[in-house]
């Protein structure tokens, strides 16, 4: 390795953010929140509207998550999970065919942790904050979508869903850089080999 090969020197601190801000991309949030694409999503049937007497049920799954960086202190990004849906509201005497398409946002802030490794906070949306845009079949359709409160059920059970699957172990490890063991295991490949 010739002089033109080496780095500059730099103080620990330096080293650290750079490291940090290296090793938490954009890719590797993504690749961590992916763990949820293909999801399935199966709702109802539930009671929307007066009395609860309208039964709604819908099938989709989720899907591939896109956000970007927005901040470098705390390291931290925005990112989308789309959740298309196709449901259907029973009123009894007739059904009506909708779907749905749903993005659910999601806050993303990596944090250091004092085993070295660096772990991806997800903060999960309020219902308020899931997208919904609905797209119903037919005019009368359309009366029936406002008349159920539809939206703000979907709203309600998809934050309640992506809430409790963020929670799971599955994602907790996904969402986890561990540093550490990832040193240990390069330096056991270091040295003479057999």
């Amino acid at each position: 390795m010739g002089a033109d090969d080496v780095g500059e020197l730099i103080d620990y601190r330096t080293w650290g953010v750079e490291f940090f801000h290296r090793a938490v991309t954009e890719e590797r949030v993504l690749r961590g929140v992916n763990v949820l694409s293909g999801r399935v999503i199966d709702v109802g049937p539930m009671g929307v509207g007066p009395g609860r007497l309208v039964k709604v049920t819908a099938k989709g799954q989720i899907g591939t998550a896109t956000g970007q960086r927005v901040g470098d202190e705390p390291v931290s990004f925005h990112v989308t999970l789309p959740v298309p849906l196709e449901f259907v509201i029973d009123l009894g005497v007739d059904k009506h065919r909708f779907t749905a398409d749903i993005g659910v946002p999601l806050t993303i802030t990596a944090r250091a942790r004092d085993d070295l490794a660096i772990v991806l906070e997800i903060t999960p949306p309020t219902a308020a904050q899931v997208e919904v845009q609905l797209e119903a079949q037919g005019l009368r359709a359309q009366v029936v979508q406002l008349a159920a409160g539809v939206e703000g059920e979907l709203r309600r059970f998809i934050a309640k869903y992506v809430k409790r699957e963020l929670s799971k172990p599955y994602l907790l490890e996904a969402t986890t850089i561990d540093v550490a063991g990832a040193i240990d295991r390069a330096s056991r490949s270091l040295g003479p080999k057999d």
